[in-house]
């Protein structure tokens, strides 16, 4: 924002976060642009930018970007190819019956995999349905404390979209490929690479998956970043959100003129375009998954992963001494490792020997019970 040193706002309370973005606007001048950074910011820059007349995304076309439920039905309405699903209500008692196997059950509103579960039989379904019920105790609204989406498992390679849309004109900046592959139980990405490698039809039909569905969900303006499976010759749209790419992966682009996915996403809010051309070559990131729960010790190997051919940076984000939580619980990367080279397929290797060459300590986590 404008405002000098930020703007603090409380995005539980999105009347109240309005108002103050309001009045910044007002004492500040007025802003160049509104850009949601996450899923739980883009119902409030929706709402932001139309109130203050910059270009943005309808705040109920925001909302559709983050709620799996309510995409699913409008992705489905709309002809996109969407798993078959069903919303569970907590609070009613979850009907099970008549669901096929395999499924996944998902929260509604939950980003990075976390709760994110597959089953392969009614006993792993009501197991997975109690698990995710705990993940999602804490969430912020009534909706995402009591509905679970289930839907039935894709297989397939996986990969992801970046895109930006402007006057609801898509633009795709890279696919991704996401060569682990993800069947569960849980659903941990590890590897990022770019470009893609399942061939320019592919591309296309991913390409076209991606603009129907934004299409459908009414948005407009800035960054997209879908999932997709790519399976019997067909792109199957898993998730569509109105924001970049999480985390720390948007470094793995590069563009020719060397800007960063976030300054292109802010020159286009602003009206300005800069050169989206990736720079040549590949590259790839590989996140660092938390393997098991307990206390950060230390990662080794640092060094020796740098020393492989074609890796430029080893970014460790988790701090010594700090609680680790794996999925599905959990949601956090120990850090991120990223690659460069001529081709996909070498990036890949970089990286999986990069893996290799790192060791993550753990320690147990000793728990006290002061009544004991």
């Amino acid at each position: 924002m404008a405002a000098e040193g930020g703007l603090r706002v409380d995005f539980g309370d999105q009347d109240r976060a309005l108002e103050s973005i309001r009045a910044a606007a007002v004492r500040e001048g007025g802003f160049s642009a509104i850009v949601a950074p996450d899923d739980a910011t883009v119902e409030l820059a929706g709402r932001a930018a139309g109130e203050l007349g910059l270009p943005g995304n309808p705040p109920g076309a925001a909302r559709l970007s983050r709620r799996k439920d309510l995409a699913r039905a409008r992705l489905a309405a709309a002809g996109v190819k969407v798993p078959e699903f069903r919303v569970l209500d907590l609070r009613r008692g979850p009907e099970i019956s008549g669901i096929s196997f395999p499924c996944v059950v998902k929260p509604i509103a939950m980003s990075a995999s976390r709760g994110v579960i597959r089953a392969d039989d009614s006993g792993e379904l009501a197991a997975a349905i109690d698990r995710v019920r705990a993940i999602v105790a804490d969430a912020r609204s009534e909706d995402e404390r009591s509905l679970l989406l289930v839907e039935s498992f894709v297989p397939g390679p996986e990969v992801a979209v970046e895109g930006l849309l402007c006057d609801g004109q898509l633009e795709v900046l890279a696919i991704f490929d996401k060569p682990d592959p993800l069947d569960g139980p849980f659903f941990e990405e590890s590897i990022y690479v770019t470009p893609s490698r399942l061939g320019k039809v592919a591309e296309e039909r991913i390409t076209e998956c991606v603009r129907r569905a934004a299409a459908a969900f009414g948005l407009v303006a800035g960054p997209v970043h879908a999932e997709l499976r790519w399976h019997a010759g067909e792109a199957w749209l898993l998730e569509a959100a109105a924001r970049t790419i999480g985390g720390e992966c948007s470094r793995l682009l590069r563009f020719s003129a060397g800007h960063s996915l976030e300054e292109v996403v802010l020159a286009a809010a602003m009206g300005r375009r800069l050169p989206r051309g990736l720079a040549s070559g590949a590259s790839g990131v590989l996140m660092l998954p938390t393997s098991r729960a307990g206390t950060l010790r230390r990662v080794e190997g640092v060094l020796d992963a740098l020393g492989v051919p074609g890796v430029d940076e080893v970014s460790i984000s988790a701090g010594t001494g700090v609680e680790l939580v794996p999925l599905p619980e959990g949601g956090a990367y120990l850090g991120y490792v990223f690659a460069r080279g001529e081709t996909s397929g070498g990036v890949e290797r970089s990286l999986r020997a990069a893996a290799g060459r790192l060791r993550i300590v753990i320690a147990p986590m000793w728990r006290l019970d002061p009544a004991a």
